[in-house]
């Protein structure tokens, strides 16, 4: 089973605790360019850093493409600290963490990217020309061509730093903690969630857009622990964040991209939030689960985890 690869690497406790910790400061490091170049900028230009009262300010300083490079930049360092950690202090393979499987099955990875990147696709174009008056067509050859390039590099790292964060190493080390499943589904799923309060979204949307993103973590925490592995959550999230990038942005959504389109419409909380959650992501389990053949649902989110194998007690040095 998944959460028992844990039991290939060292994983006592403090390790997960002390890696989460050095992840944390590793992504809070890779922010560091970006204010370097905010600070650039503002001295250019006659201002000063104290002129920006908060993360919208500051976001507003340097184009659309940088800001978006810098914030990736973080989550693709992030990323680098998490799998150099494991690695090393876990002594654990890239595989263990990431699957069951005796290898990463790249195609599930594709699959997932493409059932979401498909659907989000066709979904906005339908939109598109059943509301013509929401959208503004912004299509800049040269900028989009920038976007594309660094959205194709770095968006893939920063959801795959998020997915081996929470999907990865947490699902596995509280799961072998805790001893069942349940605890690290909900866990992941809700710091996942959490972690998305301060967006944008929310202060336009309110509260209940927690609902989506806290939904979101669940449901790909659920594909994870069904599939006994990573890659259609990899692919899902990837496919999600990168195709949002390019197709259509909007003046109150955390990613400000030179996208094809831009929303113009008054966004509505509670519809737009539950449809996902409650309509979308349930049938696309129940494509997974019929492609996959999953079986065993009650055991596979709800059993508990098998206790570890008997060990030479140096193998824990």
């Amino acid at each position: 089973m998944y959460i028992a690869q844990a039991y290939k690497s060292l994983y006592q406790p403090w390790r997960y605790l002390l890696g989460v910790v050095v992840v944390f400061i590793a992504s809070q490091l890779g922010s560091i360019p970006f204010i370097i170049a905010i600070f650039m900028k503002q001295s250019a230009s006659g201002g000063s850093m104290f002129e920006l009262s908060d993360e919208v300010d500051m976001f507003s300083v340097l184009d659309s493409n940088s800001t978006l490079f810098f914030m990736l930049l973080s989550f693709a360092i992030g990323l680098a600290a998490l799998l150099l950690w494991v690695k090393y202090v876990h002594k654990q393979s890239f595989v263990s963490l990431t699957t069951a499987r005796s290898k990463i099955d790249w195609g599930r990875v594709m699959f997932g990217f493409l059932l979401i990147g498909l659907t989000t696709t066709v979904l906005t174009v339908l939109d598109y020309y059943g509301n013509p008056d929401d959208y503004v067509l912004q299509f800049d050859a040269k900028l989009f061509a920038i976007l594309a390039l660094i959205a194709i590099v770095f968006i893939p790292l920063q959801t795959s730093m998020e997915e081996y964060l929470f999907r990865g190493y947490l699902m596995q080390g509280i799961g072998i903690m805790a001893k069942n499943r349940w605890l690290p589904l909900l866990v992941t799923s809700f710091v996942f969630g959490g972690l998305h309060f301060f967006n944008p979204e929310v202060e336009k949307l309110g509260n209940i857009v927690m609902v989506y993103y806290i939904g979101t973590g669940l449901f790909l925490g659920i594909i994870t622990l069904m599939d006994q592995g990573m890659e259609l959550a990899l692919g899902f999230h990837a496919g999600n964040n990168l195709i949002a990038a390019l197709l259509v942005t909007a003046d109150w959504t955390v990613f400000q991209t030179n996208s094809i389109f831009l929303d113009v419409s008054e966004p509505a909380a509670g519809f737009d939030v539950l449809v996902p959650v409650l309509v979308i992501y349930p049938i696309f389990l129940a494509i997974m689960a019929y492609k996959y053949k999953w079986k065993d649902w009650s055991g596979r989110l709800f059993g508990e985890v098998p206790p570890p194998p008997e060990r030479d007690p140096i193998d824990y040095l």
